[in-house]
């Protein structure tokens, strides 16, 4: 397995990082995970511009243009010789000294990892996906925003404890007025008498490039699609609920704390929008090419 460390392509055990790198002591630093279908790179551009985005928000200059960090994803693939996996793109504030000050890190890292991924095994997409609500709350935009997808995940790693300790693996976060945001990982959809909501950015829901995808294809057929801010009754009530994000793809919801959803198993819409962006997959993306 080779991985890409700041320009270079080296093993998995040479790819290494100093303990002092404020990405490791602090969190400091940004991510992407992307998706690789058929040796298409699943929207690369808009994971770039997130990218780019989150770290602006941080002032974290990245040391590559976003070309260069397109071959780094595409070269990543094929020095791995996948076809189909999960990409991680990370950018570390870089080694600095004990302390905050994020002015003392002269470079930041760009680190590359191509891999297989499989994040739920093949019966919850056949039978669907139980859910608890956390008691952990989704950060509020006014302390770190949830836009910016930064390498602190410790707010959503106190929600999947949670739902680990119920039995389960994914739990549904709110935010401190009691709305919902989004799941650990993942984006929340609810169906009801055929249309479609997810929370608003507002809410905390983070811009999902799945999510985008899933309101492009609904739209497309004709589904109303709404972001109003959901409740959990909003949750317990609906028709149908799935999840979506780069690593779960499309995954539905059979219950969600002991309630049913719906009949208990995937719904029609659910499993409508899943083949309409498997096929998507196949078609939008940067090609890696050959080696």
């Amino acid at each position: 397995m080779k991985i890409y460390l700041d320009g270079k392509y080296v093993s998995k055990d040479e790819a290494k990082i100093s303990v002092f790198d404020h990405g490791l002591l602090y969190g400091d630093g940004v991510f992407e995970g992307i998706r690789l279908y058929g040796g298409r790179i699943f929207r690369l551009e808009q994971h770039l511009d997130r990218l780019f985005n989150s770290a602006k928000a941080i002032v974290l200059p990245i040391p590559l243009t976003k070309q260069q960090l397109v071959e780094a994803c595409c070269e990543s693939c094929r020095q791995n010789k996948l076809k189909d996996g999960y990409i991680r793109l990370v950018v570390t504030r870089g080694v600095g000294s004990l302390g905050l000050n994020p002015f003392r890190c002269k470079t930041p890292s760009v680190i590359v990892i191509a891999d297989t991924i499989e994040l739920y095994p093949e019966e919850v997409y056949r039978e669907g996906l139980k859910l608890i609500t956390a008691s952990t709350q989704r950060t509020s935009p006014s302390a770190v925003n949830p836009q910016i997808k930064s390498l602190n995940y410790l707010n959503n790693i106190l929600a999947k404890i949670e739902a680990v300790n119920a039995g389960t693996v994914e739990a549904v976060m709110l935010n401190s007025q009691g709305h919902v945001a989004e799941c650990t990982g993942d984006n929340i959809f609810v169906v009801r008498r055929g249309t479609l909501e997810t929370p608003p950015v507002s809410a905390g829901a983070l811009v999902g490039v799945t999510r985008q995808a899933v309101i492009e294809l609904a739209t497309k057929r004709g589904i109303d699609v709404s972001q109003p801010n959901l409740t959990r009754y909003d949750l317990e009530t609906a028709d149908e609920v799935f999840l979506t994000g780069t690593a779960a793809e499309i995954v539905p919801v059979a219950s969600i704390d002991g309630r049913i959803v719906g009949s208990g198993r995937p719904g029609p819409l659910t499993l409508q929008l899943t083949e309409d962006f498997r096929k998507l997959t196949r078609t939008d993306g940067v090609l890696i090419g050959a080696k």
